[in-house]
């Protein structure tokens, strides 16, 4: 049995798309982005309170960069992961990885512009920081794709899962007009089935989003 804690449009999105993609049974709990994540039942999964907690095998699993090495390595037939001794290995985690630090700078923006319930408690200067940094990112992903259908010569892989979900939650803060071969990867990737399942539907309760994109504040 494989259980997946999530939280709709969160890192753990990226959990639940790499399960639809290896093609294995899972069931999935949803949870409220609130002091639930803080309550003792889910903290005996994750204790840092945080989504996703994945269980399976009779313990419970946590990081979504582990949760996916975790994953590849169990389902290895499915062919998204790369084996220690494969030439792309190095760049599967490098990519893998990188997801977490464009993650971050989103994070950022998602507290200043979502979490952050009073205009006294927000930064222009933090936004406008972290949305060029943000924008850095995107721009390594523009020139490892202007030149590859994917991240990896190989063909699709959880690296491009991982970054794609990251990406998917950067577009809110970041337009990736200015970003064509990012933007025709982008499009590829979330046409998957996966990352369709994956998606929450328009409306869906608890979504940390309720715009498609936040336009820069510049304070009152």
């Amino acid at each position: 049995m494989i259980r997946l804690h999530h939280v709709a449009q969160s890192r753990s999105m990226r959990t639940l798309w790499l399960l639809h993609e290896l093609g294995v049974p899972f069931e999935v709990r949803t949870w409220p982005f609130d002091k639930a994540l803080r309550g003792a039942e889910f903290l005996a999964l994750n204790p840092a309170g945080r989504v996703p907690a994945l269980e399976m095998d009779g313990r419970s699993y946590w990081e979504t960069g582990a949760i996916t090495e975790i994953l590849c390595e169990r389902f290895a037939q499915a062919g998204l992961g790369r084996a220690p001794d494969h030439a792309e290995r190095a760049d599967w985690l490098i990519y893998l990885h990188f997801s977490e630090t464009i993650s971050q700078h989103t994070a950022a923006l998602t507290q200043q512009h979502i979490a952050l319930y009073d205009d006294a408690m927000r930064s222009p200067v933090i936004m406008k920081l972290e949305a060029k940094r943000l924008a850095k990112c995107l721009g390594v992903i523009e020139a490892r794709v202007a030149v590859r259908d994917y991240l990896l010569e190989g063909g699709f892989s959880a690296a491009d899962v991982s970054v794609g979900q990251a990406v998917y939650m950067a577009r809110h803060f970041v337009r990736l007009d200015g970003f064509p071969a990012l933007s025709a990867w982008y499009a590829r990737i979330t046409a998957r089935p996966g990352f369709v399942a994956a998606t929450p539907i328009t409306g869906e309760k608890d979504q940390l989003y309720t715009r498609d994109y936040y336009e820069p504040w510049e304070g009152k």
